[in-house]
């Protein structure tokens, strides 16, 4: 759309009936798939699809039929046939976390993301408001270093210029390379995480820390519970009766290579979420201090050759508390919950390709790989006992084989009770077109996130046809409709906090 066609009534750029249509900005690919939809008179069979599943990349295609039935009385409600559907197939978004597969998928699994953290904060969502008077800190565990390496220059620069490594440029390691490197990388620098020695730098210990990180943050929760169970002087298998640390993770990968993980602890009492702590915020964050350095696991071997390593945290382990009320203070090392919630939704969607920056992966991720294939060869042949059996299917997330959003039970709502909400949503608004009534907004969070069984009941006879869109331009003109969708997003994000600033000015 053209920049300065600008509509009186939204004053968003390109919107309106008047405003014309600019697709010299397109791609060759979503110009053709344009003209093509239009020429044959399918585009807004087209659209009209393509908005019900978000402008989904891939979505999957289905053929079948279901009835609707009211399970009290038996009475047929409803029947649908993919036949009824705009395009003659049924379309259903592919739900994809990871934002370089399907942008507007890993946009709604960010946005759930966020209600569920935020939830956990402040409460709401089936959450007691309670817990925004209960102690929660912010956590960041980063992995040791296995050598050293180039880094990109620090966001605002630093105290050296954000030169990599400014040292004495005479100094060399036992190779006889550098240890010093005066140039400055920018953030997409392929080189940034590089280590400034190969044969230096521990390819296999790298790997084996990815692959054992999981098990060291079980270990992690578990030593912290033990601490706090310490500190009330109170038995650990009765810990639930005075207290219950609830948490919440994803995971993130270092231009380096290695994985380091975001978390919020959110300490109840014993009663759960919204009972009152027994520790403050200060009490808490001085117990996790001391006990998480540590935290340690001795990895088992490769093989007969190879010798048992120690897996701990690296140094690098910030803890700050998080604070309910909006608005951040620089002056302290507190957050408020709008702000962690939507640093750890963005992460979520996030995984090792990121690092890729759409160009070829680095050299120091692809020797990451190849050590991921050579260890995975000598655990096979190490026997069937050996616990890296599996590393060579890890081998793209360079031996990492956790989740990268997780959570405790009783931390927050889930993310299948907002997905079953969601579709609630979607049944009750049919349900009223059809029958010609308004939609009565007074409980209806209420409503949509209850755990009893809907009423009606859906029998359906479903089969995959298959996944992507049928024409090769199509998924280009989705991408371009769902940045288009993210640009008005933003948009209507900046005007609502210019309304605000506006409305707090005139005070």
């Amino acid at each position: 759309m053209s920049a300065s066609a600008v509509s009186p009534n939204s004053g968003f750029p390109g919107f309106g009936d008047t405003a014309p249509l600019d697709i010299a900005e397109f791609s060759s690919a979503t110009t053709e798939a344009l003209i093509q939809r239009i020429a044959d008179g399918s585009f807004d069979a087209w659209a009209d699809t393509a908005a019900r599943v978000g402008y989904c990349a891939n979505p999957v295609r289905l053929v079948g039929s279901s009835t609707t039935v009211d399970a009290a009385t038996g009475q047929v409600l409803d029947t649908f046939s993919s036949d009824q559907s705009p395009l003659g197939v049924v379309y259903r978004p592919c739900g994809n976390r990871r934002a370089d597969v399907c942008p507007s998928c890993s946009r709604v699994y960010a946005r759930d993301t966020f209600e569920m953290l935020r939830a956990g904060l402040v409460g709401g969502k089936t959450v007691s408001t309670g817990v925004a008077s209960n102690p929660v800190l912010f956590a960041t565990f980063t992995a040791p270093s296995f050598g050293s390496v180039h880094g990109p220059r620090p966001v605002g620069g630093s105290t050296a210029g954000g030169r990599c490594r400014p040292r004495d440029m005479s100094e060399t390691c036992r190779h006889g390379r550098p240890t010093s490197c005066m140039a400055i990388h920018e953030p997409h620098d392929p080189h940034g995480g590089a280590p400034l020695c190969d044969e230096c730098y521990d390819w296999e210990g790298a790997v084996v820390w990815n692959w054992w990180a999981p098990e060291l943050w079980r270990r992690t929760v578990m030593a912290l519970r033990r601490a706090i169970a310490a500190k009330l002087d109170v038995p650990e298998e009765s810990l639930g009766e005075s207290a219950s640390l609830q948490y919440a993770k994803v995971a993130e990968f270092q231009t380096r290579g290695l994985v380091h993980f975001h978390a919020l602890f959110r300490l109840d009492g014993p009663s759960g979420p919204g009972s009152p702590s027994p520790l403050d915020e200060a009490e808490l964050a001085e117990t996790f201090r001391r006990v998480i350095n540590g935290v340690e696991y001795f990895a088992p071997a490769i093989d007969a050759e190879d010798t048992s390593r120690l897996i701990q945290w690296g140094t690098q382990i910030d803890i700050r508390p998080v604070r309910g009320a909006k608005g951040v203070d620089y002056q302290t090392d507190s957050l408020h919950a709008e702000q962690v919630a939507g640093y750890l939704a963005k992460y979520a969607t996030k995984d090792v390709a990121e690092l890729d920056h759409g160009q070829l992966r680095g050299p120091h991720l692809r020797q990451l790989e190849q050590t991921c294939k050579e260890l995975a060869t000598r655990g096979m042949a190490a026997g069937e006992d050996s616990p890296y059996l599996l590393l060579f299917k890890r081998n793209r997330t360079l031996g990492f084989r956790g989740h990268f959003s997780t959570k405790s039970r009783r931390y927050s709502i889930t993310l299948g009770a907002l997905r079953r909400a969601r579709h609630r949503f979607q049944l009750l608004r049919a349900d009223l077109e059809r029958r010609g009534k308004p939609l009565d907004p007074t409980g209806l969070e209420e409503r949509l996130l209850a755990d009893e069984e809907s009423s009606t009941l859906i029998v359906g006879a479903w089969a995959f046809q298959g996944s992507g869109w049928t024409r090769s331009g199509d998924r280009a003109l989705a991408l371009a409709a769902a940045a288009r969708s993210r640009e008005y997003a933003q948009w209507r994000a900046e005007q609502t906090r210019d309304a605000i600033t506006q409305r707090k000015d005139r005070r």
